[in-house]
């Protein structure tokens, strides 16, 4: 295995034209690339955010087929990369909803892995008048998703799951190493929690973590955090994209890893265990 290959995240400020969406991420994807990225992140819904929740509908696709598989199998094909897409609508068992599903492809355009996020964001946020209700138009996944790749166990999470350490507990006894995190926090609580939970995420699991978030203000009203980051096992912030549109590459050290894990085995100490 390659000790070290660049990781790439990706960062929107996405609306609802899925045409200009699209172009604006492959812009962006091959920018990562451009930068050497070997494994590149997209945000949740990077290609789709209508006015209303309920516009996602008309987005979604079936599974194995549609607009937004074919855009993600292309790229990754084409620019010979690992490929999480963000998050994609696609069929859900109750036809009034969809499944926030984000799809792994590997370096020759095939599909590998499918999450269908676990946890829905249904909060007001205190001291504004702010309200989600994600399960009214999103059918929850059950799944958890880590898989082997060229970087590492990948696994395989999204925006709201990141509040939830148990999952991530979950993952860890799957084998996990490398996290991918494709989010869409709101400018309030990513100010509050965004980088104290990526990190922390990063340093109870002793794994890389690349979060790439939605981050700019979007034609529906929404302001998202951003501040994108990849992350290495210790907490160290290697690189961030404050605000706006871009992208940040960097590489997985994993003889770093194997000698945190192996000095600093608090994996291993652990003495309480979760079932998911």
């Amino acid at each position: 295995m390659t000790i070290k290959q660049k990781l790439g995240a990706v960062q929107m400020a996405t609306g609802p034209n899925v045409n200009a969406n699209l172009c604006e991420a492959e812009r962006l994807i091959k920018e990562a690339v451009d930068g050497g990225a070997k494994l590149v992140v997209l945000p949740e819904n990077f290609a789709f955010m209508g006015k209303h929740d309920q516009d996602q509908l008309a987005q979604r696709e079936p599974d194995g087929e549609g607009l937004l598989q074919t855009f993600l199998a292309r790229v990754a094909k084409q620019q010979r990369i690992w490929l999480v897409g963000g998050t994609i609508p696609l069929v859900a068992n109750d036809p009034s909803k969809v499944r926030a599903a984000c799809l792994v492809y590997n370096d020759r355009g095939e599909r590998v892995a499918r999450y269908d996020k676990i946890h829905l964001f249904d909060v007001t946020l205190p001291g504004v008048d702010e309200r989600y209700h994600e399960s009214a138009t999103i059918e929850p996944g059950e799944q958890i998703v880590v898989i082997d790749s060229p970087f590492g166990r990948l696994g395989v999470v999204v925006c709201y799951d990141l509040r939830f350490p148990e999952l991530f507990r979950t993952l860890l006894d799957a084998g996990v190493e490398v996290l991918a995190i494709p989010s869409a926090f709101t400018a309030i609580t990513g100010k509050a929690h965004w980088e104290t939970l990526v990190r922390a995420r990063a340093i109870e699991n002793l794994a890389y973590v690349v979060a790439a978030a939605q981050g700019g203000f979007h034609l529906n009203g929404r302001e998202t955090h951003g501040h994108s980051m990849i992350v290495d096992p210790w907490g160290t912030v290697l690189a961030q994209v404050p605000r706006g549109r871009g992208v940040i590459c960097c590489a997985v050290d994993r003889e770093f890893q194997d000698s945190i894990r192996r000095n600093f085995p608090t994996i291993h100490h652990r003495r309480l265990h979760c079932t998911f």
